[in-house]
Formats: structure tokens, C-alpha cells, sequence
């Protein structure tokens, strides 16, 4: 296409990509930028129309396992016209090797991921609430600890069970990124689930949220929540075939307000879905 180029992103231009994920309203967190980057610093891909940054893309990889479609973005005056779709073969051209890819796309190109091969796994819906909500009782023989607490050997076991691929260098910035809280619950001295809150433009987002047991799932979200002001704005995405994480959700009175569908290239990986009450984050799975 003339005058048109691809590039990869440098850690400034990924940060200047989080700002258009917000006019979209995808409201990233605070931290999404360093984190994102520092996970596949070749992943990100931007593209450029005379020299003007126009489109943008992300294929993160995490090995051979598994990689990750995300980011997809493409200014208003430019859609429709090819320029999403050579940033997006980029990326993949990226991800070339890896066993499966995934994404969450937006229902408006569902279609298009489709005629490139992905599959549709299941539908992701992002939920709303406000404030700190009442304390749920801990189950018998539980303790809901900072999952600083832990060992990062078994907060990685724990989250690979639970993931398509290892994914260390990503888990370890984003419990430990600032404006955030991470626990975990022990029970008998063994990690049972655990979760994250991060603070957005707007409010704070939980995720991951996994967990053995709807219970410990629940004690781990009003933990996560606990200092929160009772008006704060909090946002939990939850995969659409765990009928337990939605029954917990709309317990608390939160409420749909985006929807997005998995989708994967290639054979999609076998996840305990019963076990996954909050998703990491549309852009890196």
C-alpha cells in the first residue's frame, strides 16, 4: 500500500496505543503499557500512513505454546480500507510457529477472525459494580494472605494451570505493578486461588481471578475489594461458559456492560473453566 509502513512499537508509541485503547473505551490500567512491552517487546506493531501512526496491533508471544492477539486498533478516518489488516498480518507473522493463538475480539469482527481461521471458543462478558460490597465468610481451614506471601514457584504453578502457556515475565510485573493489590488463599499451607486488582482511568479491574472453589472465589473478590470507596468503579471480566463465575458476579449486583468472544487458531487449549472467575486482560489473555 503506498506510503504506508509497518513498524514495531517502541515502549513511547505502545503508551501513545494505550491512549487510543481508551478513546475506544477500553479503560486500559495505568501500568498496561510497561507491563504489555515488557512481556514481548517485538510484539507490538504499529503501522503509519505518511509517516502518521494510524493502526495498531499486538501479537504477543509467549513461546511455542501459545501466543496472543490484542490491541487491535485502527483510526476512525482509516477504517475499512486494508490498513488493519496488514498491521494484523504482521503480528502474526510474529506468532508464526506457535502452537495456538488466541483473542478476544469485539462482536464487529468476529466475522473477519473467522475468515482468517479463528474458531470461536466461548463468549467473555466484562461486568460492573461499585464499592467495597459486604465481607464474605472464609471457608474452613482458609487464609486469605498478600500473595507477596507465597512462592513465585508455586504462584506460577498455579497460574500455568489455569493458562495456555508459562508466562512468568508478564506475572511477575503485574502483581508486583503500583496502585494494585494480589492475594492469594491458603489452604492447609497450598495456594487455592488467588487474584489481582489494578488500578484503570476509570476504577480498578480484577483479574486473574482464579480459584479452586466458588467459595474461595468469593472470599478472594470481597477481599480484593475491601478499601475500596462504596461508589469506586470496579470491572471483572469473566469467561461466559463458567456458570458459577456469573452467578457470583450478578450476586453482587454488577452488571454486563462489553462483550467480547474468545476465539483461537489452532486446537484451543483445555483450561479447568470452572476454576477462571476473572480473565487477565482482553489485550494479553
Amino acid at each position: 500500500m503506498k506510503d504506508f509502513t509497518i513498524e514495531k512499537m517502541t515502549l513511547l508509541e505502545l503508551e501513545a496505543v494505550v491512549t487510543w485503547a481508551a478513546s475506544e473505551g477500553w479503560n486500559p490500567g495505568l501500568h498496561d503499557a510497561a507491563i504489555f512491552h515488557e512481556t514481548d517487546p517485538g510484539g507490538f506493531f504499529v503501522g503509519r500512513l505518511n509517516g502518521k501512526p494510524i493502526a495498531a496491533v499486538s501479537g504477543v508471544s509467549y513461546g511455542k505454546e501459545f501466543g496472543f492477539l490484542g490491541l487491535y486498533i485502527v483510526d476512525p478516518a482509516h477504517r475499512d480500507k486494508g490498513y488493519g489488516g496488514h498491521v494484523a498480518i504482521a503480528a502474526r507473522e510474529h506468532l508464526k510457529g506457535c502452537k495456538c493463538v488466541g483473542l478476544d475480539g469485539v462482536q464487529e469482527q468476529q466475522k473477519n477472525y473467522t475468515r482468517h481461521g479463528f474458531k470461536y471458543a466461548h463468549p467473555n462478558f466484562r461486568y460492573e459494580g461499585r464499592g467495597s460490597g459486604d465481607p464474605y465468610p472464609s471457608p474452613a481451614g482458609t487464609e486469605i494472605l498478600p500473595l507477596a506471601d507465597f512462592a513465585m514457584e508455586e504462584i506460577l504453578a498455579y497460574d500455568r494451570r489455569h493458562f495456555p502457556a508459562e508466562r512468568s515475565k508478564f506475572l511477575k510485573a503485574w502483581i508486583a505493578q503500583p496502585s494494585s493489590i494480589a492475594l492469594g488463599c491458603r489452604i492447609h499451607g497450598i495456594l487455592s486461588g488467588f487474584a489481582v486488582r489494578r488500578k484503570c482511568l476509570t476504577g480498578h479491574k480484577i483479574g486473574p481471578l482464579f480459584s479452586d472453589s466458588p467459595e474461595i472465589a468469593a472470599r478472594l473478590l470481597a477481599g480484593i475489594r475491601e478499601e475500596l470507596a462504596s461508589e469506586e468503579p470496579i470491572f471483572l471480566d469473566i469467561p461466559g461458559n463458567n456458570p458459577t463465575a456469573k452467578l457470583l458476579v450478578e450476586s453482587l449486583g454488577m452488571t454486563v456492560v462489553f462483550e467480547t468472544a474468545r476465539m483461537y487458531l489452532g486446537p484451543a487449549p483445555e483450561l479447568p473453566i470452572h476454576e477462571i472467575y476473572g480473565i487477565s486482560t482482553f489485550e494479553l489473555g
